[in-house]
C-alpha cells in the first residue's frame, strides 16, 4: 500500500482496501462466468487489524455461491510486512457480482462445480446469505 491509501496515523483507509476487494470480487466472478459482472452489494465486512503503508496485501476471492445471474465471492484480505513478516489475515467481504449482457441485462452464469464437503457447506451458508438479502430488500420495498 502506498502513502495516498493512508489516512493521518498511517493506516490505510478502509476505502482503498474495499476498492481492491470490488476488483478481487470482480475477477472471480467475470473468470466463473465468461462474461461481464457488476457489483449489486458488498455486505459482512469485517477489517480484523489494519493495514499499514508499505504491508504488501494479497486478496484472495473465492466464488461460494451462484444463483441464476449471481454469485457470492468471499474476498479474504491479508497483509505481509515486508522483507520478513508473515502474512496476516486483515479483513474479509461478501461481495455479491451479477452477471451482465452489453446491454447490462443480468444473464445465466455457469453452475458451481462442488467437490468437497467444505464447498457444498459454504455453498449452502452462500445460499442462506443471498436469501436474507433477498427478504431484506423485500422488506425495504425494492
Amino acid at each position: 500500500m502506498i502513502p495516498t491509501d493512508a489516512n493521518f496515523h498511517g493506516n490505510v483507509f478502509g476505502g482503498s482496501i474495499l476498492s481492491e476487494v470490488d476488483r478481487a470480487a470482480f475477477i472471480a466472478a467475470t473468470r466463473h462466468a465468461k462474461t461481464n459482472c457488476v457489483t449489486a452489494s458488498i455486505d459482512r465486512v469485517d477489517f480484523i487489524r489494519p493495514v499499514h503503508v508499505g504491508d504488501v496485501v494479497d486478496f484472495d476471492a473465492e466464488i461460494t455461491y451462484v444463483g441464476r445471474s449471481s454469485m457470492e465471492v468471499w474476498v479474504r484480505v491479508r497483509s505481509e510486512t515486508l522483507p520478513d513478516g508473515e502474512p496476516r489475515l486483515v479483513g474479509e467481504a461478501y461481495v455479491t457480482m451479477v452477471a451482465v449482457d452489453a446491454s447490462g441485462h443480468p444473464i445465466p452464469v455457469p453452475p458451481l462445480a462442488l467437490a468437497t464437503e467444505e464447498e457444498r457447506r459454504r455453498f449452502e451458508e452462500g445460499r442462506q446469505r443471498t436469501e436474507a438479502r433477498t427478504r431484506a430488500r423485500a422488506a425495504r420495498g425494492r
